[in-house]
């Protein structure tokens, strides 16, 4: 049956010579012939079924052998053909879900299974993930600035507060204690560079005291809660450990 639709734009297919390899039913490293870039490069035929990539096959040494989760068995047909270039232009397509994989061993990835979620992975561990106006550093992972950064906000501010609140690291609070004082309390659990904000919303904490419950963490070295009395009081704490708990980092 003839095409219809859009042509092949660039690109090449190339059938690779893979004549040399012996499939014995434990082997599961062949040679390619050739070095190919991602495991996605390849169309793969094992006895007339396509493999896919990342999961019934990736790259080795460097992309000139390919890898089979399970071994060929003896005699098997191996068909393998390289796909290169911009194949069908810009990439236009709706990727549904699918796994876009990005490296030559097929482990490092971007994914958006889940809606309104970009997962990313490197190295076969979920490192990093994008949600509406988010984006989450996961367990694991730590972002290096090795340069000079500006524009990022250290904390998310959260809506107004009127009453007594646990607070959460991350995140900043405007705290009105213009009707009573009241209590923001600190995480129960606490690591190393934790940050939270806060600020004198309307400039009451003279009259009606903003107190930080310090929830069995030192806050400045003490094992004591800490009252805000002055007026548009505004300061950041950072924990640093159990001996000094949670410093002032501006104040």
């Amino acid at each position: 049956m003839a095409y219809i639709g859009k042509s092949i734009e660039s690109g090449t297919f190339s059938v690779l010579d893979t004549s040399g390899n012996t499939y014995n039913g434990s082997n599961t490293t062949f040679n390619l012939g050739s070095q190919v870039g991602s495991p996605a490069q390849l169309l793969v035929s094992h006895d007339g079924v396509i493999q896919k990539p990342g999961t019934d096959y990736t790259l080795a040494s460097g992309g000139t052998q390919i890898t089979f989760t399970t071994a060929p068995a003896s005699g098997a047909s191996i068909f393998i053909v390289e796909i290169s270039g911009a194949v069908g232009g810009p990439l236009d397509s709706d990727l549904n879900g699918a796994e876009l994989i990005l490296d030559a061993d097929g482990d490092t990835t971007i994914t958006a299974d889940t809606d309104d979620q970009i997962d990313i992975k490197i190295a076969g561990a979920d490192d990093f993930r994008f949600t509406a106006n988010s984006f989450e550093i996961l367990s694991g992972s730590t972002i290096t600035n090795s340069g000079t950064a500006s524009g990022f906000g250290t904390v998310a501010w959260q809506s107004v507060v009127t009453g007594a609140t646990t607070m959460v690291a991350g995140r900043g609070y405007f705290v009105n204690t213009t009707s009573s004082a009241f209590t923001m309390t600190l995480p129960s659990s606490a690591s190393i560079g934790d940050t939270i904000a806060i600020v004198d919303y309307a400039g009451t904490a003279d009259t009606n005291n903003i107190t930080i419950g310090r929830n069995s963490h030192k806050i400045q070295g003490d094992a004591a809660d800490l009252t805000v009395s002055t007026e548009r009081a505004a300061f950041r704490l950072v924990y640093v450990d159990s001996t000094q708990g949670w410093l002032l980092d501006h104040k």
